[in-house]
């Protein structure tokens, strides 16, 4: 699937730009367009490269509270890349591929766990603008992940909404990950 983005994809040039390629190509089959476009300032992919391999460090919270947090985000902001993506890597991580399915429509489904819909609700209130992340939501996580993970779940789902609000802002869309790995396409979105 190809997209039409808002700055134009450029051409990685060079031994680093050989070398990413290689890397994108080995990790998700393609290069991915948000390099592409993120290509023009190499700075700012370097940034979110680091930032992005810090935070797969991070290991305080359940990865896959993560991975259905940071698909949470990306489906209320709308970012379709980061959904695919999130898909993709469901299914690369053995992570239940019924629930990564599910959370366009977390609230409706029966798949999630008590805890999961908390995550689930907490990054939807991160991720509104202006935030509605209440005392109550942030003192029923902490009772349950202690104060080490919620920590790290909110700078997780603060940096989902860098790069869902990055690549929405740039036109980026799907690039058909998931569905090169002949998986189930996403829920619908719940109307809300």
């Amino acid at each position: 699937m190809a997209s039409t983005t808002r700055v134009p994809k450029a051409e990685l040039t060079g031994v680093y730009g050989a070398v990413v390629q290689r890397m994108s190509r080995r990790m998700l089959g393609a290069v991915a367009e948000p390099v592409q476009v993120a290509w023009h300032n190499k700075k700012v992919l370097r940034a979110s490269f680091t930032m992005g391999r810090l935070s797969q460090k991070w290991d305080a919270c359940d990865a896959n509270l993560k991975s259905y947090a940071h698909m949470a985000v990306a489906g209320l902001v709308g970012c379709s890349w980061c959904l695919d993506l999130g898909y993709f890597s469901a299914a690369n991580e053995g992570l239940d591929l019924d629930k990564a399915r599910e959370v366009p429509r977390w609230r409706e489904s029966t798949v999630f766990t008590p805890l999961e819909r908390e995550v689930l609700g907490y990054a939807e209130a991160m991720t509104a603008t202006p935030p509605t992340v209440t005392d109550e939501m942030s003192a029923r996580l902490l009772d349950q992940l202690g104060a080490p993970a919620l920590v790290e779940l909110t700078a997780f789902i603060a940096l989902a909404n860098l790069y869902t609000r990055n690549n929405t802002a740039l036109g980026i869309e799907s690039q058909g990950l998931a569905a090169a790995c002949d998986l189930a396409p996403l829920a619908a979105p719940s109307a809300r």
